[in-house]
């Protein structure tokens, strides 16, 4: 084989790349519920780049009040707090190796190496709140859809009256419990 062709097949490899998702996507991630970081609406969700370095929305973006405060979205340690290119992030890594990352903050209270209970202060928002979840390395280490992971309450539907009467429904004394979009995190 010539110098030629062996120059087109290896231009031919490089172009081709991997399929769309394939580079963020592990085989088997990990499951865990985690709670929203803020109670705001999603301003910008999640877009998964077709390429590592492709345009895309790693995460959500929350269209927060500045200075609402943030909370770990699960327990973990702080693997980094600082300044990227001007904008403050603290990444916090779970048990499970997912790691979550929190950024456009406007403060931060946290050093690295610090234990964060879950719903524990990170710091304060500005007005859109950075949050994205990352695989394990050892899986990858890839973006996830933070969505896929957030914990929503779940319970029976409720019927209240518009016309003022008191509720009538026997279930009411139903509990409601928190599930994850992807399994539930009650089993």
């Amino acid at each position: 084989m010539g110098l030629l062709s062996r120059l087109l097949i290896g231009i031919a490899v490089a172009l081709a790349g991997p399929l769309p998702g394939a580079v963020h996507t592990p085989a088997s991630p990990p499951s865990p519920c985690l709670l929203a970081p803020v109670r705001a609406p999603v301003a910008d969700g999640y877009r998964s780049p077709w390429c590592l370095w492709c345009r895309g929305n790693r995460g959500l973006e929350y269209a927060t009040v500045p200075g609402t405060s943030v909370r770990a979205a699960a327990g973990g340690v702080v693997r980094f707090s600082g300044e990227v290119a001007g904008t403050l992030y603290v990444v916090i890594e779970h048990p499970s190796g997912l790691r979550t990352t929190y950024g456009r903050l406007s403060s931060v209270g946290l050093g690295i190496g610090v234990s964060v209970p879950a719903a524990g202060p990170v710091g304060t928002a500005g007005a859109r709140l950075f949050f994205g979840v990352r695989a394990p390395v050892r899986l990858g280490g890839g973006y996830l859809d933070p969505a896929r992971f957030l914990a929503r309450l779940v319970g029976p539907a409720r019927l209240v009256p518009t016309d003022g009467s008191p509720a009538r429904n026997p279930r009411l004394g139903t509990p409601r419990r928190f599930t994850c979009t992807a399994r539930d995190a009650t089993r």
